[in-house]
């Protein structure tokens, strides 16, 4: 990679493959087949939403560091990492800013835009379907879509750089994209500050329809 193609701004550490929209497809089918009684089709479309190329996927961006998907850069003047003592006393949003964020952001990841799922309504499903949404204690033992589609709180400037829990620097975003980033700032790995572009709406509801 050339360094102007290093250097450019990009929306998300990596584009999305077509493969998690496919398995959110199958996800939101497979919702409709559990509110309508059928367990039977749901458990199929469960499993058939687990697809290795998505856990490629999210492996690249959460695993071992690549130049190529990070692009960590020096910034000059950037905010320094903090000492545990130092940061901001709380390290998550509350329930009401959680709510709050979420009926702004919607189940979308505002840095890569992939329909997203509140670990609730996965636990609730794991509950239901303990085999076809399997959550093993392991990345290999997770389902692929649930773990790439985790719904996250991320803090745009982090919280171990001095972050709050301010809606102005939340964001939701999916797991790949927030563990992938860490403890680097946006301008340190290239990223478009996802608030410079209005959240788009989709119709994903996150599968709330589980818990009906």
């Amino acid at each position: 990679m050339n360094d102007r193609a290093f250097l450019a701004p990009r929306r998300c550490l990596l584009e999305p493959v077509e493969a998690i929209f496919e398995a959110a497809r199958l996800l939101d089918q497979a919702a409709s087949a559990h509110v309508a009684g059928d367990r039977r089709t749901a458990d199929a479309l469960l499993r058939a939403a687990d697809l290795p190329l998505i856990a490629e996927w999210t492996k690249k961006i959460w695993g071992k560091f690549d130049q190529e998907i990070h692009r960590y850069r020096e910034v000059p003047g950037a905010p320094p990492l903090l000492t545990k003592v130092q940061r901001k006393n709380a390290r998550m949003p509350s329930a009401e800013e959680r709510r709050a964020l979420i009926a702004r952001d919607g189940h979308r990841c505002r840095f890569c835009g992939i329909p997203v799922i509140e670990p609730r309504v996965r636990k609730a499903i794991q509950k239901i379907y303990p085999d076809s949404c399997r959550w093993g204690g392991r990345e290999a033992e997770q389902h692929a879509a649930f773990q790439c589609m985790w719904l996250q709180f991320d803090h745009l400037l982090p919280h171990s750089r001095g972050g709050d829990n301010s809606l102005e620097n939340v964001v939701i975003t999916c797991a790949p994209c927030n563990f992938g980033r860490c403890d680097w700032t946006l301008e340190e790995t290239g990223l478009i500050d996802p608030r410079t572009r209005a959240p788009e709406t989709i119709d994903w509801d996150g599968l709330e329809r589980f818990l009906s």
